[in-house]
């Protein structure tokens, strides 16, 4: 406030004195300009022996006593007949440009120099009696400048002064509005200085000033979802403890079993064998869950969104499908692959624009959430559409599993939650990094049971295994704009 205040007085000094100067300007200037028509009055036209007019001019007692009178400034006048002939006054007097005439009879005035003094000159072209249609004569009047600079001076001053005084009283009501309207501030800043780090309740609107009663409530909000997001991330982290609690008592367990069973000399091979195979269950189990965290760790950094391209969703598809072969092969599964062809002989088709990353993470978790809810002989398919006006390109992972109640599948997306009924070894976090990374990608993700009718699957040993209810995923992604050097390659539709 005191910076504005320093810099509005030098301009107002500026001001003033410009405003000083016309004022001054004026009284004198009307002064001047009744001189000049008084002189303007004294010319008379005159007729010569060979009968052209001639101006002359003759000065009064009256009026050359006017010329004499001023004991400040010096008075200097000229007239200049028809033809711009010196008739009297002062011959060094600058005769006013031709741009400045001006109509005839109209007084004007003008700044100038004589002898480089500054002066001021009124001036009038006159029209003289008995020869309307002729030449003007000219008459000016000048003066100089000392007794309007000395009113100018005594208006600044007047002025002036008692901004001296106004000045410094200004500054201080300023200084002591602001230190008593900033007190409030003062005080809510010492109460949000003194908090706990673990205190995130909002901030009392009641006890704050008016004119930042927006800025508390924005904080409050903020607030409000700090402590949400940090409440969800300590949730996260008491369930992630809490299952990879499980296959790391599962370790010790087995380890320590194994240690009493060599401390008290049995040395059976199946024994040892198979506390092995459940340490390496656990480690395998918690491997996976440290994996899964990583993921959902990546799925929810905000800086992946800034390294999107475009991706070839087919490609991606057939990669992960290709990565689970052998998987499906060992539990007897049909897995398989229905979309474009993504060969080298095919330019790459269905583009969106991703992160490559995070996108076969989705797959990855789509197709292993139904491989471990498929029973043994039944069907896995992921498949790759896209839409005819190329707006949108659609994934969809459906199996002939159990399937999943309506009542839960809003349920299945939260980390660590898995459906009632099922004896599946699992994390519960593939679906809710689903969820986060399509969110990311401004995708759509929906479930819905995948109603397959009854058809041969693969041959178990009780015979041919029949399709369940099952479940499909299908996920909605915005279409990359499509180069015209791009195709959409044709259709390839695989099971292994």
């Amino acid at each position: 406030m005191l910076a504005p205040l320093l810099l509005l007085w030098p301009m107002s000094v500026v001001l003033t004195w410009l405003v000083a100067q016309g004022i001054a300007n004026k009284p004198f200037d009307r002064q001047l300009g009744e001189l000049t028509r008084l002189l303007s009055q004294q010319i008379v036209l005159q007729l010569q022996a060979d009968g052209t007019p001639r101006a002359n001019f003759s000065l009064t007692r009256g009026t050359a006593d006017l010329l004499q009178t001023d004991e400040t400034d010096t008075l200097y006048y000229q007239v200049l007949g028809l033809r711009g002939e010196f008739l009297s006054g002062d011959r060094h007097l600058p005769v006013p440009p031709d741009e400045d005439r001006g109509p005839q009879g109209q007084l004007r005035f003008r700044d100038d120099t004589i002898g480089g003094e500054p002066v001021r000159v009124a001036y009038q072209w006159v029209t003289l009696p008995g020869a309307p249609g002729g030449p003007p004569a000219l008459v000016q009047a000048a003066e100089t400048l000392g007794k309007r600079s000395r009113l100018a001076t005594e208006i600044i001053k007047g002025v002036m002064l008692p901004q001296f005084v106004i000045l410094p009283l200004a500054v201080l009501l300023v200084w002591l509005a602001l230190v008593r309207g900033i007190a409030p501030l003062n005080e809510l800043q010492q109460r949000i200085r003194h908090r706990e780090s673990h205190d995130l309740s909002p901030i009392d609107e009641r006890e704050v000033p008016e004119e930042v009663s927006p800025l508390v409530r924005a904080i409050n909000d903020l607030l409000m979802r700090l402590d949400r997001s940090i409440s969800t991330q300590k949730h996260f982290l008491a369930d992630a403890a809490h299952q990879l609690k499980t296959p790391l008592a599962g370790l010790r367990t087995q380890a320590e079993l194994a240690q009493r069973e060599i401390d008290a000399g049995q040395t059976d091979p199946q024994s040892l064998k198979k506390s092995l195979q459940q340490i390496a269950r656990s480690s395998q189990r918690a491997a996976r869950m440290v994996n899964q965290l990583l993921a959902m760790a990546r799925a929810e950094d905000a800086s992946q969104a800034q390294t999107h391209q475009p991706v070839n969703l087919a490609r991606v598809a057939t990669e992960v499908v290709r990565d689970f072969v052998p998987r499906a092969l060992e539990k007897r599964i049909d897995l398989g692959y229905e979309g474009p062809a993504t060969g080298e002989r095919h330019p790459p088709g269905l583009m969106v624009q991703g992160q490559p990353v995070l996108l076969r993470e989705l797959v990855r978790n789509l197709v292993d959430n139904a491989l471990q809810y498929t029973p043994e002989g039944g069907t896995v398919t992921v498949r790759v559409v896209d839409d005819p006006f190329g707006q949108v390109v659609v994934l969809q992972v459906e199996d002939s599993g159990p399937g999943i109640a309506p009542a839960e599948r809003d349920k299945v997306f939260q980390p660590f939650y898995r459906a009632l009924g099922t004896n599946v070894d699992g994390s519960g976090l593939g679906l809710a990094i689903v969820k986060e990374i399509a969110q990311q990608h401004h995708a759509e993700i929906a479930l819905e049971d995948a109603n397959l009718r009854l058809r041969s699957g693969i041959l178990t040993d009780h015979g041919d295994a029949a399709f369940g209810p099952g479940a499909r995923f299908t996920v909605r992604f915005a279409a990359a704009p499509a180069s015209d050097d791009n195709p959409t390659p044709p259709s390839a539709d695989a099971h292994d």
